[in-house]
């Protein structure tokens, strides 16, 4: 078992991102498509993936896959798999499932047929037909898509974006991972100006702010294979003394954000502070309207209120309107905008987007709005 395959599963969107980051960390011969990034490793590896990776969504160990058109075959396909290689005796296995653009429709029955598949399977190998079902959880996913099925363990367990430091959220609230991309697809680094000048909760702030000191996004939380007899002891104890050790402490950012919803600003300072980051961000209330820049670069990146966010299009249409008057002139700045409201290049007249890269928060289809500003 020295070697693995690892999928760091991701919204669709990201897939660079990902790759970027996977190859910071040292892996090469990444395979690339849709929603995700394939990878050989080692066990030793799942916990330095879970740590670290900023923009992924979960870290999958693939078991298997192989062509499904028929139910006969998902079962005697899944049981060939060496599942007591991972899952011991007393493990918790539950699974879930998807199903595109495949004969077999049925998530319910797939789902099924795997857990019996995968009991008949350690049945036959811990010679026992009850199982306790007590230790570590190994939560097992069936993905069918075009005929083929795959099969995994969840490393990660919760998705990668609970961090562990929001503790308060606003609606529609940007996802942490969603917010590291945005962030990563910038200009910015550690030593420029950075704005969000309707920060909401302060994810994309927070963000910008661990990766300006390094800190590793999954260093405050656990995850589902810590406590796997299938990756070494002490793998998990030094990926997180290593992540540790990375950390910048002599790090001076000028990180600012600006919200009109004062119990906003409360839940932002509060995140940071979780996060470990207070001192870098200076938040502040304020509208956006009121906003008054006087240097001469810097950057804007901002998750926009849309749809749920904002239902009253006057007001909607103000903001843009004082945003622009704001930002027109300014050549200097980068401006970053994430919408879902495809009429904003229409108000925003400084000039048409450099780039506009199609993402989701969430389940909402958004657009990021990349407007390249001069170099300091």
């Amino acid at each position: 078992m020295d070697k693995i395959t690892l999928t760091a599963t991701l919204s669709f969107g990201l897939e660079a991102v990902v790759k970027r980051e996977l190859q910071a960390l040292g892996f090469s011969d990444l395979r690339v498509s849709d929603g995700k990034v394939e990878l050989d490793a080692t066990p030793e590896d799942i916990p330095t993936l879970n740590l670290w990776l900023r923009s992924a969504d979960r870290v999958l160990l693939k078991m298997g896959e192989f062509g499904a058109k028929d139910f006969d075959t998902l079962f005697e396909q899944t049981y060939a798999l060496p599942w007591e290689e991972w899952i011991p005796e007393d493990g918790v296995f539950t699974v879930t499932g998807s199903s595109v653009k495949s004969q077999l429709e049925s998530v319910r029955t797939c789902q099924s047929i795997v857990k019996k598949a995968v009991v008949e399977r350690l049945s036959e190998e811990y010679d026992t037909t009850w199982f306790e079902e007590t230790g570590a959880e190994y939560p097992i996913k069936v993905s069918v898509r075009n005929d083929v099925a795959t099969l995994t363990l969840d490393t990660s367990g919760t998705g990668l974006n609970r961090r562990g430091y929001r503790k308060q959220a606003g609606r529609a609230a940007i996802k942490e991972t969603l917010a590291a991309a945005l962030v990563q697809l910038s200009f910015w680094n550690n030593g420029r100006l950075l704005i969000d000048p309707m920060c909401g909760s302060g994810t994309i702030l927070i963000e910008a702010a661990m990766i300006g000191r390094n800190i590793a996004p999954g260093l405050k939380r656990s995850f589902a294979s810590e406590d796997w007899a299938g990756i070494p002891s002490t793998a998990w104890e030094q990926a997180r003394k290593h992540a540790r050790s990375c950390i910048k402490s002599d790090v001076e950012m000028q990180l600012f954000g600006y919200d009109l919803d004062e119990e906003m600003l409360f839940a932002s300072k509060s995140n940071a502070k979780a996060a470990g980051v207070k001192k870098d961000i200076r938040f502040e209330q304020k509208d956006v309207r009121d906003l008054w820049i006087d240097q001469e670069h810097g950057i804007v990146i901002s998750n926009f209120p849309y749809g749920v966010r904002m239902g009253n299009f006057q007001e909607l249409n103000q903001l843009y309107i004082s945003f622009n008057k704001i930002f027109k002139k300014k050549n200097g700045w980068s401006v970053y905008v994430l919408t879902a409201d495809k009429k904003f290049p229409d108000y925003f007249k400084r000039a048409r987007p450099n780039k506009t890269r199609k993402l989701f928060n969430g389940a909402i289809e958004v657009a990021y709005y990349q407007y390249f500003g001069k170099k300091p």
